[in-house]
Order: structure tokens, then sequence, then C-alpha cells
């Protein structure tokens, strides 16, 4: 072998490894430290991508917020109004990427279709697929708890607020944490449906906790989404 040849083949994985440390372009339409619309196998969406997503080659985590029932439809705008994409666009940096995709009138989240959606977000965005990360207020608490539910090896841990799913399915998801959170006086989603889902969950061997507000109705998600404690919690969260 000459020398040339030699050499070569010693430094080709030192290239290659440098190659794939070089920090993500943001996708067609994104941009970084800013909260975007965009469209992904037929899913509307908003996107927030964090300042430093092309800066660094670490992957990051990915958080996807379900909306709720009266934020369904055609007006992107909509689901800005509660939760994380609202915090986004008055200017909160998350240091993760945001993802919040929008219903058609009618629909409801079916775990298929966020299972789908999940995969094109991992293939097409510089996510960590260990840090997945889904959270949702009403119809979407209920979304996120059934998607969970149905496909456990998807997310990291789960945050439903004013949500419920069914508490003979959520044995299978024993291994995703739930932070959940409920208004005491809930009419619209009663707190007992949560609060079964949570029981249910700790006596398969799960962890979860149920943060309850006094005297709150349905609105549980103004609270929630300022809870100083949420957003350190979701970032600690990876699956093993």
């Amino acid at each position: 072998m000459t020398m040339n040849r030699r050499q070569l083949l010693l430094t080709t994985p030192v290239l290659l490894s440098a190659c794939a440390a070089l920090p993500p372009t943001p996708p067609a339409g994104l941009a970084a430290g800013e909260q975007r619309p965009w469209e992904l196998g037929g899913e509307r969406l908003w996107v927030s991508l964090p300042r430093d997503y092309a800066a660094r080659s670490e992957r990051w985590p990915l958080l996807i917020f379900l909306h709720g029932s009266g934020e369904r439809g055609t007006d992107l705008d909509k689901v800005k109004m509660h939760g994380p994409p609202m915090w986004a666009a008055r200017g909160k940096a998350y240091p993760l990427v945001l993802v919040s995709p929008q219903l058609e009138e009618g629909a409801r989240w079916e775990p298929d279709r966020l299972h789908r959606l999940l995969l094109a977000l991992q293939s097409r965005l510089h996510v960590d697929r260990k840090r997945s990360l889904a959270t949702g207020l009403s119809l979407g608490g209920h979304g996120v708890w059934n998607w969970a539910s149905d496909y456990p090896r998807d997310l990291a841990a789960i945050a439903p607020v004013c949500g419920f799913g069914d508490p003979v399915s959520v044995e299978a998801m024993r291994e995703v944490p739930v932070r959940a959170y409920h208004g005491e006086v809930d009419a619209a989603v009663p707190l007992v449906r949560q609060q079964a889902c949570v029981d249910a969950l700790l006596a398969a061997g799960g962890r979860a906790t149920l943060t309850v507000y006094p005297g709150v109705g349905h609105d549980s998600w103004t609270p929630a989404y300022q809870d100083p404690d949420l957003l350190p919690w979701l970032l600690a969260q990876r699956q093993t």
C-alpha cells in the first residue's frame, strides 16, 4: 500500500465524523429563533426552532402541542390562542423544537395520525428521537393520553391539561411519565376522568402526578403552562 493511500484510509473516518457533526440547516420555510407556519405530509402546523438550532450539532428535544376543540379549522392563527405556541408568538424562547399542528373542523386527534406525524418530523428536523414529548389541552389532552397508550414507544413523556383517556388502556404506557393538570370544578371535562387515568397508571407501576387547581374550571391551561416546573420536567425526560 502506498503512503498516500494509507493516509487517505486513516483520515477518512475523521472526515466523515467531522461532516456528521456539522450544525443542521433549517428546512426551507423555517428559521432558527422564529415560529413559522409549515406543511409536512399534508399536515398544517406551526414550527418554532430554537435560536441556536443552526449553531450546534447536538439534536434537540421535540415538543408537540395539541390544541383543543375550539382551535380546529383552517385558520392556523387560532392554534396560537393558548399554550406553548401562544407564548412562542409572544417571544418566549423554548430550548427545544416546538411543533403545533391543527385539526380540521370536527376532527379528533387520532394516534395513528400523530404517530405518522412524529416519524415525519423526526426525519426532517434535527431532533432527538429519545426526547419526543407531547402536551395538549382539553381535546388535545385527550389526544396525548390516547397517543401514549397506543404508541408508548413514541414519547418520552406527556403533559395533558384538562384531558382524559381510557383507564383500561393506560397500562401499556406505564413507561411514559405523566405530569397532568386539571381544574377542580371543570364542567367540560370533569376532574374524575383524568384522575381515573392517573390512578390506573400508578396502579400499573407507572409514574404520574396530577396538579389540581382549586376553584378553577375548564381553563386550567392558563396556570398549567405558566408552571415554572413544567418545562424543566419535560426537558429532563428521556427514553431509556
